[in-house]
């Protein structure tokens, strides 16, 4: 174990490993790699020829100066691998360390499976191991404090049901002020479109739905917002291995749309919320896809600037760069869509190299950014990468359209001092587009 980790305190996984016992540790390590993983994960384990090509796709090895042991292929040699050697017979200190490289070490990105010429999705491999940390009781006190949440109150910042209406109803006073008769319709039967968000947009960042309002009002959109538990498209459960209440927080979401009986939910600017979805929730709980289609930000913002739908007064002139989240790039391949719109919107957009599929990882997603505060120095050291990538720009500002990147990014600038601004596209459409005046 490095230096660095020994000195990180962290309630969650201390007091796991005071509470663990052998015979709980070998359940949960056999319950997962005999029930629960299957044929996919002994494919995986036969197929690793440890060749190294993962290598120099993970952002994590690079900052760390190629210590092999951040490789992908070396972050599943220091646990998973060992489980399955020993047959579950491994040390309760063992399981806390596994916990901290799944959980802080990698974020899921699965860049790594693009180089590696068998297809090896490590991000799988590292989320069982999240899976059976979990079931050992054994996870980051911020992010299982998170997943909690999502389980008393289908949400993952505790904001309560009537906390929830109070702040669309002032975000809907603020809107008026600009557009007198604008509405941020709650509980719309029969609306095109359900509009969901994160947790965080209540809680810190109510202006999004300030923005987004009068980007529905401008367009002429018939949408609705839930007034119910159902609001927030957000999962921490998944990134903890606790898929059961993950299933619970997509089957609210999904039954909530049905109870309103829309045409389309349009999730805001996130991407692990989309992954929760489109990708692992929606399969947990049996649906190869969503129940009721499901669009990203990025490509209603694609719809509406096409279709004439919105338009630009005039363009943002300082210099951009875009990054490209992993989990709707990657994972829904809106790269191409994710530029037209920029390229609509600045007329001075530089690429950072790589890009697309091949860009870099925040350093904040996969539920990394919600181990909270004892990880954080960890994190913004171990994406020194993305650092260098984005000042090889020379931009002014980068545009994320994802929460978990944009907070990642900040982070990134303030310590590497970039002096870059971070943007979502709706800020840069809502300061940038004609606006109805009643």
């Amino acid at each position: 174990m490095s230096e660095q980790v020994n000195k990180i305190v962290d309630k969650g996984l201390d007091q796991g490993v005071i509470n663990l016992t052998q015979e709980r540790i070998e359940k949960a390590i056999n319950q997962v790699l005999n029930k629960e993983a299957g044929a996919r994960l002994k494919s995986y384990v036969e197929t690793c020829v440890h060749c190294g090509m993962c290598s120099e796709a993970c952002h994590v090895y690079l900052s760390k100066d190629k210590d092999p042991i951040y490789s992908p292929a070396g972050k599943v040699k220091r646990t998973l691998s060992e489980m399955i050697q020993k047959k579950g017979k491994v040390s309760p200190e063992f399981i806390r360390e596994a916990s901290i490289i799944a959980s802080t070490e990698c974020n899921l990105c699965k860049r790594c499976a693009m180089y590696c010429p068998f297809g090896i999705d490590v991000a799988y491999l590292l989320l069982l191991v999240r899976r059976i940390c979990h079931l050992c009781g054994v996870t980051p006190l911020y992010i299982q404090d998170t997943a909690h949440s999502h389980s008393v109150t289908m949400n993952q910042m505790w904001v309560k049901d009537d906390e929830w209406i109070d702040t669309l109803q002032w975000q809907e006073e603020e809107a008026q002020a600009e557009i007198p008769n604008l509405r941020i319709p709650l509980e719309k039967e029969g609306a095109d479109i359900m509009y969901s968000v994160i947790g965080p947009e209540p809680k810190f960042q109510a202006h999004l739905i300030y923005y987004m309002s009068v980007i529905m009002k401008a367009a002429g959109i018939d949408w609705t917002m839930p007034a119910t538990p159902g609001w927030d498209n957000s999962d921490m459960a998944m990134y903890t291995g606790d898929n059961e209440i993950m299933g619970r927080v997509k089957r609210m979401h999904f039954d909530t749309a049905a109870r309103l009986k829309v045409n389309r939910i349009i999730m805001g600017e996130c991407g692990h919320a989309f992954r929760s979805v489109h990708d692992m929730g929606n399969r947990w709980l049996g649906y190869k896809l969503p129940p009721i289609p499901v669009i990203h930000a990025i490509e209603f913002y694609h719809e509406l600037l096409s279709s004439g739908k919105i338009k630009i007064k005039d363009q943002y002139d300082k210099k951009v760069t875009l990054h490209d989240p992993c989990n709707v790039i990657r994972g829904r391949g809106l790269g191409e869509l994710s530029r037209k719109v920029v390229n609509t919107l600045c007329s001075n957009f530089v690429e950072m190299t790589p890009n697309r599929e091949h860009n870099y990882c925040c350093n904040a997603g996969g539920g990394v950014i919600n181990t909270g505060p004892p990880f954080k120095n960890k994190r913004v050291l171990s994406n020194r990468i993305k650092a260098e990538q984005m000042a090889a720009t020379g931009a002014d500002v980068v545009i994320s359209p994802c929460h978990n990147c944009h907070s990642g990014l900040e982070d990134i600038v303030h310590h590497y001092k970039l002096n870059m601004e971070v943007k979502f596209i709706g800020e840069i459409i809502y300061n940038h587009m004609e606006k109805p005046t009643a």
